[in-house]
Parts: structure tokens; sequence; C-alpha cells
């Protein structure tokens, strides 16, 4: 039986290995230590299969002219992949950012993916970010957003992501 719950410090060696393991590279589990490390991870949620972190979603703190966060990444480890994991996750971390008073999230991916979670390529488009382009999108989590246009910015740890 999965459980779904916060990550707390017991689960980040596990965590790290989970998010390799989904990666099947390190740089995504590094980007996840640095954003712990530089207090800019806000909602961290695990899958726990009987004892073992086998899924793993962070949204952390980003720059906008409203209270806004940044899904990524996201992860599920191979042999659990396709089977809605990755998608509870997301769907928790979504409902934590908008009873947290969050206005909205961006993400940098697969637009057939997200959009089913509500995320949208035309209302990130009028925002300048380093990661602008047709896979970046924002769900907007109140009925409106303060701006429809401005500056984004990412967490530094971003950055150092290939």
């Amino acid at each position: 039986m999965i459980e779904f719950h916060d990550e707390d410090a017991r689960d980040s060696r596990a965590v790290y290995r989970a998010v390799s393991s989904a990666f099947g590279r390190s740089a995504e589990a590094e980007l996840i230590e640095a954003l712990r490390k530089a207090a800019d991870s806000i909602i961290s949620l695990v899958a726990d299969e009987d004892g073992e972190i086998v899924g793993h979603v962070l949204l952390s703190r980003m720059n906008a002219p409203f209270p806004a966060l940044a899904l990524a990444p996201v992860s599920v480890i191979p042999t659990r992949q396709r089977r809605g994991i990755g998608s509870t996750l997301i769907k928790l971390a979504v409902n934590r950012a908008r009873n947290g008073g969050w206005a909205a999230i961006f993400v940098l991916g697969d637009p057939n993916y997200y959009q089913r979670f509500g995320f949208e390529r035309e209302a990130a488009a009028g925002f300048t970010s380093p990661y602008a382009g047709p896979h970046f999108m924002t769900l907007k989590l109140s009925q409106s957003l303060s701006a429809s246009t401005g500056e984004l910015g990412h967490p530094r740890a971003f950055a150092a992501l290939d």
C-alpha cells in the first residue's frame, strides 16, 4: 500500500536515491538538496510503499509579481511509473499550495502531461523567464492573478541543472 506524506529529514537519503533512479542521473537529486539548503523548498511530498520511498514531488519558492511556486522535480522510480503515483503527488502538492494561499504554480514540462492538472501555456506566455517557451506553463490557484505579465525568478539552484 502506498502512503503519501510530507518529506521529513529521515527521508532525504531515500528521496535522493528515488529521484536519481527516476531520472537515471543525480542532477535532479542534487537540485533538491540545493533547494533544501537554500530554504527554497516549500512543499516536499513523498510516496512511501511499505517503507520504501518510490516517488517525490517538490514545489519551491519563486520570485514573481504574486506568490508563486515552481513545480520540479516530480519523480517516480522506474518500476512504479505509470501507476498514478506521480499524478497523485502532483494533485496533493497543488492542493497544499492552494490551501497555503499561493497564487500560481509554474512548471517546465510536457504540455500533454501537465495540462491534465490545469497547467496552461497561454497563462505563462506573458511572463519573462529563462525557461519561457512551448513547455513553460502555469496553473492559476486563485480566480485571477494580480498580473498577467512580469519577470519570474526561479531559485538559484535551478541554474546549476543542465
